[in-house]
């Protein structure tokens, strides 16, 4: 596995090279809206995907993906890939520095590998099960803050599921109002890489897809910390609401979620 996980690291930091020259190509005519006006796909995504898909299915010849542009349908006995080639894609259109690629390998229903590449920082935060996590080769671990007074945390809003946006802006003024403050970076794939590695104590948001949490998911455990969806279970791949901390917070983070 360690041998895939360098395989990994060496498309992601390819493709977010491509992303990062492309960037500076991308028209308006390049870009999509999928559904809402706020949901975009460019040309760059799709590109992305596409080398991923054809560099990992050489990996594992029989492995299946799920991903989000939909390139590859296929599903693998034991090996399925979870692909985002570019989360944030919003900032990365309006030429903010805040954007990434995640990938993520699912072994039997286990994901037991994780890659999240930032190309403007060059940061490759990566994670394989049972071997600890990494920031460019460096080992990481989440934080140890125990106040959740002193914390920071990070969440994000969906994109197309907003019939309850009215009670998550309550929780945002609860959280607010009792920690540091809260940042929205715009890409939940780095958000929880800066779980991972301390700069955020905690992080929750609703409306998420596997390729949005997966890589992140893999990369925080190994870091040390905890994620669960809101309830405290473990339905957080596909049950579209994720929190992630530093373990020591988790039972704060989730009463502030404890009627959603």
């Amino acid at each position: 596995m360690s041998k895939i996980l360098d395989s990994v690291i060496e498309i992601s930091r390819t493709v977010g090279q491509f992303l990062k020259d492309e960037q500076k190509k991308i028209a308006a005519a390049d870009v999509e809206m999928k559904g809402r006006a706020n949901n975009l796909v460019s040309r760059a995504d799709k590109e992305a995907e596409k080398r991923f898909v054809t560099f990992l299915a050489n990996l594992y010849p029989d492995s299946g993906f799920i991903a989000e542009e939909g390139t590859s349908d296929k599903k693998g006995e034991e090996f399925n890939w979870i692909i985002d080639p570019l989360d944030g894609t919003t900032n990365y259109l309006y030429g903010i520095p805040c954007y990434c690629t995640s990938v993520a390998l699912l072994q039997n229903g286990e994901l037991v590998l994780g890659v999240i590449y930032d190309p403007e920082m060059n940061a490759c935060f990566t994670a394989e099960k049972g071997k600890g996590a990494h920031l460019n080769g460096k080992k990481i671990s989440v934080s140890m803050q125990d106040n959740l007074a002193h914390s920071l945390i990070a969440t994000g809003f969906p994109y197309d599921d907003i019939g309850r946006q009215r009670a998550y802006l309550d929780i945002l003024a609860e959280v607010n109002n009792h920690t540091r403050g809260i940042r929205r970076l715009g890409s939940a794939a780095l958000d929880m890489a800066y779980v991972a590695c301390g700069r955020f104590d905690a992080f929750y948001e609703y409306g998420l897809q596997p390729w949005d949490v997966a890589a992140g998911a893999v990369i925080v455990k190994e870091a040390g910390g905890t994620v669960s969806d809101f309830k405290g279970g473990d339905e957080y791949l596909f049950g579209k609401t994720l929190v992630c901390d530093n373990s020591i917070l988790h039972k704060n983070v989730l009463g502030f979620l404890k009627n959603w």
